[in-house]
């Protein structure tokens, strides 16, 4: 069964929309799942072109399925037995309806599940996934219409994993700062000397050069 539904902006993760709250069943395990949601949507828009855009990240008994396109990411969490192929139809579905929506309204937004409107589409869309056991859908899970994409399954933590945190990209930067400094430390040791014995040695040479034109002229 399809129980949650995100659409984010790529370009800063912020969630546009969402299932409507109604179609919650349990509304503390959703909300537990949203906030996971949420987290995903930040990750997958960091990670930015060099994330994958169709994928499956298992958590629990569940499957969180993505597509990307045209900057918006496309997120719904469904229990682990619903069938993959289905879920991506579903997804593909929405992103044609959001397709049809001027991208200068998604880019207006400011705030999180700012646009209401598009809940309710959610919501219809959804409907349709509902039962697995349609005509329809196992149509849909027999054609083509959807390619059988080599999706990339992943656990969430291990995909969580690789989120640098506030604290190690601090010290990246310490050591990073610290390995400059020991660095122009070396470079002075190595090069002050050198570099004090070529202005004394241009200094010296300067210098007889000019008491010997000094010398030239008062003899002359």
């Amino acid at each position: 069964m399809v129980k949650l539904t995100l659409i984010g902006r790529l370009s800063d993760g912020l969630p546009l929309a969402q299932t409507p709250e109604y179609l919650n069943e349990d509304t503390e395990a959703t909300s537990v799942y949203k906030e996971k949601g949420e987290l995903l949507l930040a990750e997958i828009s960091r990670r930015g072109a060099l994330g994958n855009s169709v994928m499956t990240i298992l958590i629990d008994h569940h499957s969180f399925h993505y597509l990307i396109s045209k900057s918006v990411c496309y997120l719904t969490l469904c229990d682990a037995q619903y069938p993959t192929k289905l879920a991506f139809h579903y997804l593909h579905d929405l992103k044609k309806e959001f397709e049809k929506v001027d991208l200068k309204i998604v880019e207006a937004f400011s705030r999180p599940y700012a646009f209401k409107k598009f809940d309710y589409v959610i919501g219809s869309v959804r409907r349709q996934y509902v039962d697995t056991r349609t005509q329809a859908n196992l149509y849909k899970q027999k054609s083509g219409r959807v390619q059988d994409l080599s999706v990339v399954t992943e656990d969430y933590s291990e995909f969580m994993s690789r989120v640098e945190t506030p604290a190690a990209i601090h010290n990246n930067k310490t050591e990073h700062s610290e390995w400059n400094s020991e660095v122009l430390q070396l470079i002075a040791l190595k090069w002050t000397p050198i570099a004090i014995c070529f202005v004394a040695a241009v200094v010296v040479l300067w210098s007889s050069i000019v008491i010997t034109e000094y010398g030239i002229n008062t003899t002359s």
